[in-house]
């Protein structure tokens, strides 16, 4: 096996980006606090007012949408907690969407609906319309459907079952992490009222987030004691990072238009899994996908087991969100799709970006042959 190793987890993490890490080298060299009057102060509130710029440009938002958090769960977390009587969302949702949902479901200061998704882990907008007409009798719900799921790469009909939800006057969050900068995320097409975001998933450094709330939609302050960010989120902000956030969007948006290389090396992924080992399957092959992720199962494997061996063999992959890495057992997302146990417990997740080369792809491959090949010699 070769000594150089190829990174295929961009869905748990991109590399941090040139551009990016010269933004945040560069704001740490500035003094002043951005609420400040005086000259530091301005020069640091307009490197986040830039940034803010980039990123609103990203989902064609307006820069006065956008308010900078932590990442994308605190910005989940902001939008779910924000006392709706009534949740409705799938199973397939990202954990910083669905525990906060289901702590507030026990503790009966919510009614969460949950939604149904078909085999390819898609809901039916007409589902949301009827679920929704059901939740309007308690006052104003939300709706909560991510764009892109993180482990098959599936994308959700946002647009459609948002307008089913808002017709019933419902407010609609999409979560857009694995999305952004790898198909085109339109804010106000998406008819949504919040939008999360990640900057480490797009080369962004980490700890770095957004939440895009819709001009005219309400949501409480989720930290409270200081006015900044539109007084939504108190605190100096972490302007470092923001400065390479804004970097980050800025190259991911023109990377969206070369994303077809991507999808190709994708493709190749997939072709080459399978002829080596026929058995196994590319789960929501037939939904519309992004570009660069493939979730492969391996019936009789363990996922773990792939994982640690891919990784022995100088590849990195996962099985799941890496938010949840050291799990045993099926992913949540494959068991709301209802997969067959044997086949939700053997899939691993490929994921590629901007980055990622041919190379990248030849060391899958011959490291797949190898420790399915190693697998079969033992069984």
């Amino acid at each position: 096996m070769s000594s150089r190793r190829a990174y295929l987890d961009w869905n748990a993490g991109a590399p941090l980006r040139p551009e990016a890490r010269a933004a945040v080298l560069a704001a740490l060299d500035l003094v002043g606090n951005p609420s400040s009057p005086h000259t530091e102060g301005r020069q640091v509130r307009a490197i986040i007012e830039d940034a803010r710029e980039e990123v609103a440009a990203l989902v064609n938002a307006k820069a006065a949408e956008v308010v900078f958090t932590s990442g994308a769960a605190e910005a989940n977390n902001a939008v779910i907690a924000s006392a709706w009587p009534a949740l409705l969302m799938a199973g397939i949702e990202h954990d910083s969407v669905l525990a906060p949902a289901r702590n507030l479901a026990r503790s009966g200061k919510v009614r969460l609906i949950d939604l149904d998704v078909d085999a390819h882990g898609r809901i039916e907008p007409q589902d949301v319309a009827s679920a929704a007409a059901g939740a309007g009798a308690d006052g104003a719900a939300l709706l909560s459907l991510q764009l892109a799921n993180n482990e098959t790469g599936v994308v959700q009909p946002v647009a459609r079952a948002a307008e089913a939800a808002r017709s019933q006057g419902l407010a609609v969050h999409t979560d857009a992490v694995q999305a952004a900068g790898r198909m085109a995320v339109d804010f106000k097409a998406l008819g949504v009222d919040y939008l999360s975001l990640s900057a480490h998933k797009i080369g962004g450094p980490k700890g770095i987030g957004a939440l895009v709330i819709r001009d005219g939609a309400t949501l409480p302050a989720f930290i409270v004691g200081g006015g900044q960010e539109r007084r939504r989120r108190g605190g100096t902000e972490n302007v470092p990072a923001i400065a390479g956030f804004g970097a980050a969007a800025r190259a991911a948006a023109r990377d969206v238009e070369a994303i077809g290389r991507v999808r190709t090396l994708r493709d190749r992924v997939e072709a080459e899994a399978l002829a080596i080992t026929p058995s196994a399957v590319v789960i929501g092959a037939s939904a519309e996908r992004l570009p660069n992720t493939t979730n492969i199962g391996l019936p009789g494997s363990s996922a773990e087991t792939l994982v640690i061996a891919l990784d022995l063999a100088g590849v990195a992959v996962s099985a799941g969100a890496a938010c949840s890495s050291g799990k045993v057992g099926a992913s949540h997302v494959l068991e709301a799709m209802r997969l067959e146990a044997p086949l939700a417990r053997a899939a691993i997740r490929v994921s590629l970006g901007w980055g990622s080369t041919e190379e990248d792809v030849q060391a899958f491959v011959a490291a797949w042959a190898h420790v399915t090949a190693r697998r079969r010699a033992v069984a």
